[in-house]
């Protein structure tokens, strides 16, 4: 098969969720096949790092697209030449947006909607090029994959997809999260929060992810003297809208690293005394299991994929409620049986997920949908 990837989000020192998803799925798999040629599809110049293997032809496809309309004339236009010109057999888009002009068999991997049950998270320019594509995208796709069971119900609740369209593929976690050394740990706090523990948020500060309510929280804590713990915010805003205010009392408690490299993200996480990731609205939420790999006790909202996700081995909070998130922070950074407890747990959770069982049921999602393709065919 020559197999056509959507690859616009391998970034170079600015990956996030779809970027991972790409890379490690797609690392995997052109190296588990070299049966198979892929073509890998770039909106910009690449990184040759992101060209994993022989077997793979890296393609620049203009215009770079990330404006709802460049990104319709990339997928319908531009992507559909370029899939005819290089011959490919079928196209795999890991964010989830495909061509509406190609014949070709198309998979598309949706990880969420949070666009369509909290359309106020969205700028309207982008929220109305979602609603009116994704609903076709679904429906288009010779199959689907997600990242939950939650979000697999989601799709066929809400697009009114048979469920035997859709695959669920968890998302997997990098072996760089470990547990580390007390004096590393104590490096990181010196380099970030004056050498106070701290309380750690990691993600695209985007409303969902609940930041605003989470440093109220905080906030709640130390006007009352419950915590000496520090507030450490790893991410950039999703978009310029999206930035959360801080009061002017608790400014040197709170810090903001922007975006962060893997490897140092790593040592941040293994560094916290907590994970504080009370998100309303998730199709996964890769934090809690980077955190629970790296012994890091986990507070979740408890909406949507998280209690999924984090099982039995997160503490869990209503994340609408500031004074819930505040009770359970403090028992989380307090109770010393219950962080115990959450450790050991998280450590056993965190070895259910793995990029290798993401590649392959990906790559079984592949094949089923080919094996699909040809009986329609005969």
């Amino acid at each position: 098969m020559r197999i056509g990837v959507n690859t616009r989000f391998l970034l170079k020192n600015k990956m996030e969720g779809f970027g991972w998803y790409t890379y490690e799925t797609m690392l995997r798999i052109t190296q588990q096949h070299p049966e198979h040629e892929f073509v890998f599809f770039f909106d910009r110049p690449f990184d040759d790092r992101f060209v994993f293997a022989d077997n793979i032809t890296p393609v620049v496809v203009p215009p770079p697209a990330r404006h709802p309309i460049l990104q319709r004339i990339w997928f319908d236009y531009s992507i559909t030449k370029a899939l005819k010109k290089h011959k490919c057999d079928l196209f795999v888009s890991p964010d989830g947006y495909i061509s509406l002009k190609t014949e070709i068999p198309q998979l598309a991997v949706i990880h969420d909607l949070n666009f369509e049950h909290n359309p106020q998270d969205v700028p309207k320019s982008v929220l109305k090029f979602f609603k009116k594509r994704f609903p076709i995208f679904a429906k288009k796709a010779a199959r689907i994959c997600t990242v939950s069971e939650f979000s697999k119900k989601d799709i066929v609740k809400t697009y009114g997809i048979p469920e035997e369209k859709i695959d669920v593929t968890y998302n997997g976690v990098s072996p760089v999260f470990k547990q580390i050394e007390e004096s590393q740990g104590q490096k990181i706090r010196d380099q970030y929060t004056k050498g106070k523990p701290f309380i750690l948020f990691v993600g695209a500060i985007h409303k969902r992810k609940n930041v605003q309510r989470l440093i109220e929280a905080y906030s709640s804590l130390k006007s009352k003297g419950r915590t000496d713990h520090q507030l450490l915010i790893v991410g950039e805003p999703m978009w310029n809208s999206q930035a959360v205010n801080v009061d002017q009392s608790l400014e040197k408690f709170v810090h903001f690293t922007g975006h962060v490299a893997l490897v140092e993200l790593a040592n941040i996480m293994g560094s916290a005394s907590c994970l504080a990731f009370v998100s309303y609205f998730e199709g996964f939420g890769i934090p809690l299991i980077e955190a629970m790999q790296s012994g890091v006790p986990v507070l979740a909202g408890n909406k949507t994929s998280l209690p999924e996700i984090g099982g039995d081995a997160a503490l869990y909070c209503d994340p609408f409620s500031v004074d819930d998130i505040a009770e359970k922070l403090e028992m989380i950074l307090t109770d010393e049986n219950l962080r115990i407890s959450l450790i050991e747990k998280g450590l056993r959770r965190s070895e259910d997920f793995s990029w290798d069982y993401t590649a392959r049921d990906l790559w079984k999602a592949i094949l089923r949908m080919m094996n699909e393709e040809r009986k329609m065919k005969n």
